[in-house]
């Protein structure tokens, strides 16, 4: 998961209408998605219609969303059509490559340098979707501090911000994902996670959620712990206080 960083006002509301996605002031992207873009993530795949660009008429076009700022700071449209062939970052390896194209590994850790010569760390990912990689800056990743209100040890989230499975003792198993709209697989259809943001803890429920890599989810997905309808009663009174301070 990741902390929401763009504000909703700041959206390329010109590229999202172009698109079809903004008419009569409305937004056409349910809230899943919104949350993605927002959080510096990518939409589940879409189906645009009926695109005009650069002289051309497009009827259809599969393809996920993101945004991020421009030069000047302005957030900027991003189109994630399907490719034709992937891109490898310079720094894998045709072995780490080819296994994350396999589906082999659901990541690779990478230390890499930025533009100003400073290490960092990076998980790299293939998005069978699109048949493209997908890099994530650990350091932007958030652990949650509980999982239905199970609490993550030190160890835990340094695990989930490396993009490992993680094992909580009420029999729930989450792992960051950076293709996915969410960014978070499970072996759980829901759960609801307790995050710290701005200081103070906030309750956030996933619902839908992708299974964990090379998994699938079975009846046993659906059944939820105590924890998580504690927490779920913890996210409905924090609705209720914020919608009565309103």
């Amino acid at each position: 998961m990741t902390q929401q960083i763009y504000q909703q006002e700041d959206l390329p509301w010109k590229d999202l209408q172009h698109i079809g996605l903004f008419k009569n002031r409305s937004l056409n992207l349910d809230e899943d998605d919104l949350k993605a873009m927002l959080s510096g993530r990518r939409t589940e795949m879409l189906r645009l219609e009926n695109l005009n660009t650069e002289g051309l008429h497009i009827p259809s076009l599969d393809a996920k969303l993101s945004v991020r700022p421009n030069d000047k700071g302005v957030l900027e449209l991003l189109v994630h059509p399907i490719y034709r062939e992937a891109e490898v970052p310079q720094y894998l390896t045709d072995d780490e490559a080819n296994t994350l194209e396999r589906g082999e590994a659901v990541n690779v850790q990478k230390f890499v340098f930025d533009d100003e010569g400073n290490p960092k760390e990076i998980l790299v990912e293939f998005d069978k979707d699109t048949n493209e990689f997908i890099i994530t800056d650990t350091e932007k990743i958030i652990a949650p501090e509980k999982v239905n209100n199970e609490p993550l040890s030190a160890e835990q989230k340094e695990r989930y911000r490396k993009g490992k499975r993680v094992e909580l003792p009420d029999g729930t198993a989450i792992q960051y994902s950076g293709t996915n709209s969410k960014g978070i697989d499970a072996n759980k259809l829901a759960l609801v996670a307790s995050v710290l943001i701005d200081g103070g803890i906030s309750y956030i429920l996933y619902k839908g959620l992708h299974a964990l890599f090379g998994e699938k989810h079975n009846e046993k997905s659906k059944e939820y712990s105590k924890g998580y309808y504690d927490a779920l009663a913890g996210l409905e009174a924090e609705e209720q206080a914020t919608s009565i301070s309103r």
